[in-house]
């Protein structure tokens, strides 16, 4: 629409942009433009897609002046900043700033910016200094916020420009913290290619009644845009995108890698071919990237190799070409690389190298993205070289005038030599700074037949799999053995244990029948070609699983474990276990509590068989039989537990009988109690007096129980047996025979025991 109608919309606002338009030279405003300066959306919240290349920048400038500027179209005196910018990356945030400045030139703007790479202080400054507009990625404006350089109250409006975007690159945090901090007052206009899931939440979230605005171009192919897909030779890919560049020689072209490496390898083959070329990639620092894009856009370069870096935003008013080397990983990539070309009505071609192992990808690609392209070839050698005589033909020069000075020296060159010499050597000079073509294979032919090897003969190479011979490093030690070329050398076999090789007849009529190679190898010259037919490969040798032993055996030790050493009790047997079984058993008699029965102390046969070891509980006993060989208690009265012997028969192992029912040992005695009845101390004798020695001597009166529940039963069944069941005959109080010899030197769970093991203190 023409500018005139952009101020009968909003006259004292509209009309300071529109004159900048004019002077710009637009004539016309965008589908998304008219969309957003529609005036029944002053001041709403906007969520806009359209496609790429569609004007979105001087759009969002249009639809905040209402908001921003004053009702004579112009700013105040700088101060807060009262709109605010987002963009994904560096690049578009300049770009942004540079289309803002000459839209808002004669308002009167100040527009800053804050920008990762760049210096904070200068930023700091022009903050301090009072801004308009500032224009900013992310990170760094969340920086700002946080440190309070950036003062985000008097704010009306914020753009969130390519928000999808800045949602892939993980800046959701980032908006999210800056969205909250700034005024709930605010528009918020929302600018993406596309509106996927994650911009609907953020919209939801952070706008109010948002106005969805969507244009009719968004839905359908670009039509500024001419895709071409060109099927190419597996090792024709470079030399491919080479035969495009100097067809179309455009001024401007942008070539996409997906890596840094391929970025490098092409800036360097394009400047070894005498392109003019710079490279843009994440590796670089912000100036190197900003030198990059001025080059283009000034003409010192003409082809820029890019990464992704450059998918989104970068407008290069001359870009005729881009060039995808590496095809993208998905079709929305795609349509942004391809949107740098044809924008704001200019014409562009997309090109894509196809290799025919990525074939599919491609067509995957198209598909998804909608996208009708063109399937050829890449222009041959001798179509740039026609296609350079048509310019040089239609080339403006012929029809300018001819100066004094150039028709002296016309002259001159035509009195040294003829028109038509000079013509040729014009031609040559003009071919020789354009670069020559490449030639390219046909990508549809098949590959061509092998020539015949002709007479040869066969050699052995007693190397072969299992020395993990591999032809890459027997060829050139063959090679260098020998003195053959690679042309003398045929089909190489490779075998478990050697290998065998064809050589010219004509080269190895010479060879000795024997030669020595690196590390020991040697090459034998056979009298016939070997049998090289392929039969059944034998089978490697199968893994089998050992069995399980039966049930009945499951218990056996097995044949190579060393079976335990014969447990032997203290009183018999050796003082460490690895000392030798041939140690002399000490007398039963010497100690009134070691184990004495009618077997002595021989070691228990356990009930499961294990003669190593004592078995834990009461002795076994055969079927209807009683056990008479191993007696639990010795016969004669033990003294008392732990103590010297003398203890009267009968007495309490461990201290005074228990107290009566219902009193406990640790009480004071009860308001009910009978007169003079005392409660047992926990240490000590009765009477509250100090207690006594909890092992002492014969014939004190028993102390009071230290260990165990009331009753003066420390472990095991009522009747003061602290271990095991009675037999026949056995007196109370006998220590364990050695049938119970697993338990003789641990006292019961409830002795008390301090945290290292050792008894507690006495009392």
């Amino acid at each position: 629409m023409p500018h005139a109608s952009l101020s009968q919309k909003a006259p004292p606002v509209l009309k300071t942009l529109a004159d900048a338009l004019a002077l710009r030279g637009y004539d016309t405003l965008t589908p998304v433009q008219q969309a957003v300066t529609d005036s029944a959306l002053d001041g709403a919240d906007l969520l806009v897609s359209a496609q790429t290349g569609s004007g979105k920048t001087v759009g969002f400038g249009l639809a905040i002046a209402p908001t921003i500027l004053e009702e004579d179209g112009r700013f105040a005196p700088a101060a807060a900043p009262l709109a605010l910018v987002i963009a994904p990356t560096r690049e578009l945030a300049m770009q942004v700033k540079r289309e803002l400045q000459w839209l808002y030139a004669s308002t009167g703007a100040q527009i800053a910016s804050c920008v990762g790479g760049m210096d904070a202080r200068d930023e700091r400054r022009a903050l301090d200094r009072g801004a308009h507009i500032v224009v900013a990625t992310p990170g760094r404006l969340r920086d700002h916020i946080m440190r309070g350089t950036m003062k985000t109250g008097a704010l009306r409006a914020v753009v969130l420009d390519e928000a999808d975007e800045m949602l892939d690159l993980g800046f959701r945090e980032d908006l999210e913290y800056i969205l909250g901090e700034a005024p709930e007052t605010r528009r918020t206009l929302m600018f993406s290619a596309t509106v996927p899931k994650a911009i609907a939440t953020l919209a939801k979230n952070y706008q109010k009644d948002a106005v969805r605005v969507s244009t009719t171009a968004e839905k359908q192919q670009h039509s500024d845009i001419t895709y071409q897909a060109m099927t190419v030779a597996a090792e024709d890919g470079e030399n491919a995108i080479i035969n495009v560049l100097r067809y179309h020689e455009a001024p401007n072209a942008l070539v996409f890698c997906n890596t840094r490496a391929m970025v490098n390898r092409l800036t360097t083959r394009f400047s070894n071919r005498g392109f003019p070329v710079v490279a843009l990639s994440g590796e670089l620092t912000q100036g190197e990237r900003t030198h990059a894009l001025q080059a283009m856009r000034d003409g010192r370069a003409r082809v820029c190799v890019a990464t992704d870096v450059a998918a989104r935003g970068i407008d290069l008013p001359n870009l005729e070409l881009v060039i995808h080397a590496d095809l993208p990983t998905n079709s929305e990539t795609l349509l942004h690389r391809s949107g740098r070309t044809g924008r704001a009505g200019r014409k562009g071609i997309s090109v894509l190298i196809v290799p025919p192992k990525v074939k599919k990808k491609a067509e995957r690609l198209l598909a998804t993205g909608k996208i009708k392209a063109e399937w050829t070839v890449p222009p041959s050698a001798d179509e740039v070289r026609e296609k350079d005589e048509d310019r040089l033909l239609t080339d403006p020069v012929w029809d300018e005038d001819i100066t004094e000075a150039e028709a002296t020296f016309a002259d001159r060159l035509l009195a040294l030599h003829g028109a038509e010499h000079i013509a040729a050597a014009y031609v040559r000079m003009f071919s020789a700074r354009q670069g020559a073509p490449e030639d390219l294979a046909d990508p549809g032919a098949p590959p061509p037949p092998r020539a015949p090897f002709g007479p040869s003969v066969w050699v052995s190479i007693n190397v072969g799999r299992t020395q993990n011979a591999e032809p890459r490093w027997i060829l050139p030690m063959l090679l260098r053995a020998t003195g053959m070329t690679r042309e003398d050398v045929g089909a190489i076999r490779i075998q478990q244990a050697e290998t065998f090789v064809e050589l010219r007849q004509a080269a190895a009529g010479t060879l000795a029948a024997d030669i020595s190679l690196e590390g020991g190898a040697r090459i034998t010259r056979l009298a016939q070609a070997p049998d090289l037919a392929r039969g059944p490969r034998p089978a490697s040798p199968r893994y089998e699983r050992p069995q399980s032993a039966p049930n009945d055996a499951a218990s056996a030790p097995a044949p190579d474990h060393k079976p335990r050493a014969e447990y032997k009790p203290r009183s018999e047997g050796p003082k460490s276990w690895k000392d030798s079984d041939a140690a002399p058993a000490k007398p039963a008699t010497e100690k009134p509590w070691s184990p004495v029965g009618d077997s002595g102390a021989e070691a228990h046969t356990g009930s499961d068989g294990d003669t190593g070891r004592a078995s834990h509980g009461k002795p076994a006993r055969a079927s209807g039989q009683e056990d008479t060989a191993h007696k639990p208690y010795s016969a004669k009265p033990a003294g008392k537990p732990y103590g010297k012997p003398g203890a009267k028969p009968g007495a309490k192992p461990f201290g005074k009988p228990g107290p009566k029912p219902g009193v406990k040992p640790w009480q004071k005695p009860a308001d009910s109690a009978a007169p003079g009845e005392r409660t047992a101390k926990p240490f000590g004798k009765p009477g509250g007096k100090p207690a006594g020695k909890s092992y002492g001597k014969p014939g004190e009166k028993p102390a009071g129980k230290p260990f165990g529940k009331p009753g003066g039963k420390p472990g095991g069944k009522p009747g003061g047996k602290p271990y095991g069941k009675p037999s026949d005959g056995a007196k109370p109080g006998a220590r364990p025979t050695a049938s119970d010899t697993s338990k003789r030197f641990s006292p019961p769970k409830s002795a008390g025991r301090g945290p290292d093991g050792s008894p507690k203190r006495k009392g």
